[in-house]
């Protein structure tokens, strides 16, 4: 079980119809985002526009997070919801789903029938330490701002970076985070 630090040199950024994207993570490793042949995926998106639709994925159930910014998002024929940071969406990637405001998102995008996801957002002000208890399977811990170290593991990852451990097999994490934005993500197989 060994924890992988990726930084902007491993990331992968791309346009889309309302800003960009950047994929921090995509399982199998080599698998391609355009194909669809994807088990999950990890990003951070830009939203430039006032108003933008987001791309059907009818194959993916979906989470996203607001890092910075505000937006109302409206997922299928739900009214529009308030999404600032620190509050987790998941929904349906075949569903047609708008959005209102700019801001930068963080986004977990995982097979539906192969896998099962979770997005935590742990954000504070001052420095702390937890334990994270991760059920087996992919993890992913992205530090949008401040700085996260995984003590007994010795990886530590500042802003823009991600700690990724495939395979993790059990047992808890803990985490010693300093004052910023921090998303745990994990996937596990069904």
């Amino acid at each position: 079980m060994e924890w992988k630090l990726l930084t902007r040199d491993d990331y992968v950024t791309t346009n889309w119809s309302g800003g960009t994207t950047t994929q921090l993570a995509i399982a199998p490793e080599g698998a391609v985002y355009a194909g669809r042949d994807f088990l999950w995926r990890l990003s951070s998106a830009t939203v430039e526009l006032d108003h933008s639709d987001f791309t059907p994925l009818p194959d993916y159930n979906r989470w996203l997070s607001v890092l910075c910014g505000e937006i109302q998002l409206k997922i299928d024929a739900d009214a529009p919801v308030p999404v600032a940071p620190g509050k987790v969406v998941a929904f349906d990637g075949g569903v047609p789903v708008e959005s209102w405001g700019r801001c930068v998102d963080f986004n977990l995008m995982v097979r539906k029938g192969r896998g099962e996801g979770a997005v935590t957002v742990l954000s504070n002000t001052h420095p702390q330490d937890g334990t994270w208890n991760p059920e087996p399977g992919d993890l992913a811990v992205y530090c949008a701002s401040g700085s996260v170290s995984l003590p007994e593991f010795g990886v530590a990852a500042k802003t823009g970076q991600t700690l990724l451990c495939r395979g993790f097999e059990s047992g808890p994490v803990s985490l010693a985070c300093e004052a910023g934005l921090v998303i745990l993500a994990a996937v596990r197989g069904v």
